[in-house]
């Protein structure tokens, strides 16, 4: 997929808030829109080095750049949480993600009761299929770990599609990690414990879960590797925030 140019490089300075980065550009502090609203401590620290896109020409933003992706000991990550979805949209049009090979893409984001899901598919015996995409920056020892907050949204997505399974539709959840370093992949158990069990009652039902690792430079994303899925479940614990 095509990462839409140019992209400015700065210096990240500091987070005032969740939505907005002050970053260090050409000598001058500027305020950035930030598209991912995670923790992302471990990536976002004072002096790290970041890439910016500019607003459209005629846009009525507060902010006039977005802060896109960080380099991490010289590996881009993204910072756009809604790259995934757009990314695996291109895959399943062009047949590039090996687990959906015999699915039919019917349209992105379908409403489900109160739900709304990134994709519907229809499956090789012609029957409804339900697919949620979680964007993953997380990795540490090359395990990579979602949520790095805690998620209500998707518990309750989780919870959603167990029921959608037991009413005999198709369902799964596609961990898209945004960097290649990941061996495998698990809940961040001690982050946020509800949505680690509702992702594996949701597997015991039945839902598929996957999770794929990406590559990225300043024009590009592609696909890099599926990495084992581990929902190994540990003693209950507080989640901490």
């Amino acid at each position: 997929m095509i990462i839409k140019g140019p992209l400015i490089s700065g210096v990240f300075i500091e987070r005032p808030n969740r939505f907005i980065t002050n970053i260090l550009v050409n000598g001058k502090i500027v305020k950035s829109h930030l598209p991912d609203p995670g923790r992302l401590k471990e990536l976002l620290f004072k002096g790290a080095k970041v890439l910016l896109r500019s607003a459209p020409k005629g846009s009525k933003r507060k902010t006039k750049y977005s802060t896109v992706m960080v380099n991490h000991h010289g590996q881009l990550i993204s910072l756009v949480s809604a790259l995934p979805n757009q990314f695996v949209l291109e895959s399943l049009k062009e047949k590039a993600l090996p687990m959906f090979n015999n699915f039919k893409l019917i349209k992105p984001e379908v409403v489900y009761g109160n739900h709304r899901f990134d994709f519907l598919l229809k499956d090789k015996d012609d029957a409804y299929y339900y697919l949620e995409v979680k964007s993953v920056t997380f990795v540490k020892n090359r395990l990579a770990k979602f949520p790095d907050a805690v998620t209500e949204r998707g518990t309750k997505h989780a919870k959603t599609l167990t029921e959608l399974k037991r009413k005999g539709y198709g369902a799964g959840i596609l961990f898209v990690c945004q960097r290649p370093d990941a061996d495998r992949f698990m809940p961040m158990w001690e982050r946020d414990y509800k949505f680690g069990n509702a992702l594996l009652e949701a597997n015991k039902a039945g839902v598929n879960i996957w999770c794929i690792t990406a590559n990225l430079s300043e024009t590009e994303m592609t696909i890099n590797n599926e990495i084992p899925v581990d929902l190994s479940s540990p003693s209950p614990k507080k989640n901490i925030i």
